[in-house]
């Protein structure tokens, strides 16, 4: 299983579009896929379900608020139990072999990041406060080595654009991180922030792993950049225009995150309507126009990095 988590400090950049996409075609190749959605504003998770499904069947007890909002992570409800397989992209992808599960989030996690920092604290000693902090932080890795989870080969966590306790443990539970950006100034200013504060988590987390005190049954960790990808650009002539093609040098000259050669473009014939049908755009074009094909692509060298191996549409 490869976990990889999805994230970016700015809004806007594509990113939910990006995730529900990427493992729709994953699955479509024969790829068992589980999306995580740790984003307050929900939009992963009502890509796959009305927002009346939502509430009828997911709000009250089986979205990750639940699991996070225990006295500690996962101790009231286990992270198995929340897995729910949306009918309508499951029903597109039979024949495949693939299939795509998730876990819902909730516009109620927006809160729980206070309420985690508060279990930060509570300890009397160094060692227990570094047990603490590692028993925090890793709960997501740990409740993703259940067994159940062995039968994915891929796990894709949407991730709020900021850097919180739930980001946090989705870094920690991740091998990869994939930066989706927009080729501007905005999107593309805080990649090295990005960097900073993932570097600084890891190093913290692994200190305390490595300290006398700390929880023997956390292992070190190594998450690792998978780059970035350039979504919503502008093709004019088939090309790139001017100002974005200087986004994408100055990134590969300048920034700590490698670009990847894949990008998507901006298309509302495509993603205008993400979610009414509760399938990604992905899977219910016909045909193969440009945006399949850059679709296409992004996968191969997504699942190339990965080493994950599907059958190529």
């Amino acid at each position: 299983m490869r976990v990889v988590a999805v994230m970016n400090y700015k809004g806007g950049v594509g990113k939910t579009t990006l995730t529900a996409n990427l493992g729709a075609v994953a699955a479509s190749r024969g790829l068992r896929v589980l999306l995580l959605d740790l984003d307050p504003q929900t939009n992963l998770t009502f890509s796959f379900f009305s927002i009346d499904d939502w509430h009828e069947r997911l709000a009250d007890n089986r979205t990750i608020k639940q699991w996070y909002g225990a006295e500690m992570p996962g101790r009231d409800i286990p992270l198995p139990q929340l897995v729910v397989s949306p009918e309508r992209v499951n029903d597109v992808l039979y024949g495949t072999g693939g299939r795509l599960d998730l876990i819902s989030s909730h516009l109620g996690l927006i809160d729980i990041d206070l309420e985690l920092a508060a279990l930060l604290g509570g300890t009397t000693t160094l060692d227990g406060s570094k047990r603490r902090f590692l028993d925090l932080h890793g709960c997501l890795r740990q409740a993703l080595e259940d067994s159940f989870f062995a039968e994915y080969d891929l796990v894709l966590i949407d991730c709020a654009p900021n850097f919180g306790l739930v980001t946090k443990t989705a870094i920690v539970a991740s091998e990869r991180i994939l930066v989706p950006a927009k080729a501007d100034y905005l999107s593309t200013l805080g990649l090295d922030y990005l960097v900073g504060n993932c570097t600084g988590l890891v190093q913290q987390f692994n200190d305390f792993v490595h300290h006398k005190g700390g929880g023997r049954e956390h292992e070190p960790i190594e998450p690792d950049f998978l780059g970035v990808v350039f979504t919503m650009v502008q093709i004019y002539s088939q090309q790139l225009t001017a100002a974005q093609h200087r986004y994408f040098e100055e990134v590969q000259a300048n920034s700590q995150v490698p670009v990847l050669k894949s990008h998507i473009r901006n298309s509302t014939k495509h993603f205008g309507d993400a979610g009414e049908s509760g399938v990604p755009a992905m899977l219910r074009t016909t045909g193969r126009d440009e945006v399949v094909r850059e679709f296409d692509e992004l996968a191969d060298e997504v699942l190339g990095a990965l080493s994950l191996s599907g059958n190529r549409r």
